[in-house]
């Protein structure tokens, strides 16, 4: 059976890690850069941040006692009227997800097996942070996917660049490539 904390864990790990994305993107793009769009139909970064602390908030205030989807919440209003500075995007990027962390510090051996409502639908606690990471996950790919075409040459790579991967694998592992072995010198034969 998955344990509580390891679960916890582990989830946490994966909703930091597309935080931080989040978190880097922001610090290469500029105000005007956060409101970019390139048509009426395009969502800015700005408003896919809106959207996302809107969600984050309805989800995981009182996740354990009441349904995800609030009464207070206006889905509709996240997709309007931007933040008016980039260090008001930032704040409320922070505030929404530390009332995710918060959320699952609440999770114990007594509460692992409760259901959690989405929308009046039963959900696991797996289920419903799983739910949410790949929402969280698609819209932090779109908020990334949108900085690296506004910076173009001058994005800073959030992983490993490419073309970097065997620089990479050689600097972390030792490991040449071609052999897949530690990089020692090959006798001729």
């Amino acid at each position: 059976m998955l344990e509580a904390s390891h679960y916890v864990d582990s989830v946490l790990f994966e909703f930091r890690r597309y935080k931080t994305l989040g978190d880097h993107t922001f610090t290469q793009l500029t105000y005007p850069e956060l409101l970019y769009r390139s048509n009426d139909a395009e969502n800015t970064i700005a408003l896919i941040v809106k959207h996302m602390v809107g969600n984050m908030k309805s989800r995981w205030t009182n996740f354990l006692t009441e349904d995800g989807e609030k009464e207070w919440r206006n889905r509709e209003s996240e997709f309007e009227s931007p933040y008016a500075s980039k260090k008001e995007l930032v704040s409320a990027w922070d505030s929404g997800w530390q009332c995710l962390f918060d959320a699952l510090s609440q999770i114990d051996a007594t509460s692992f097996g409760n259901t959690i409502k989405i929308r009046g639908e039963s959900h696991s606690i797996v289920q419903a942070a799983h739910r949410q990471l790949a929402h969280y996950s698609y819209h932090v790919g779109q908020i990334v996917f949108l900085g690296k075409q506004l910076k173009k040459e001058q994005w800073q790579s959030l992983s490993i660049p490419k073309g970097g991967s065997e620089a990479f694998n050689q600097t972390t592992f030792g490991l040449h490539k071609a052999s897949n072995q530690p990089n020692k010198q090959r006798k001729k034969t």
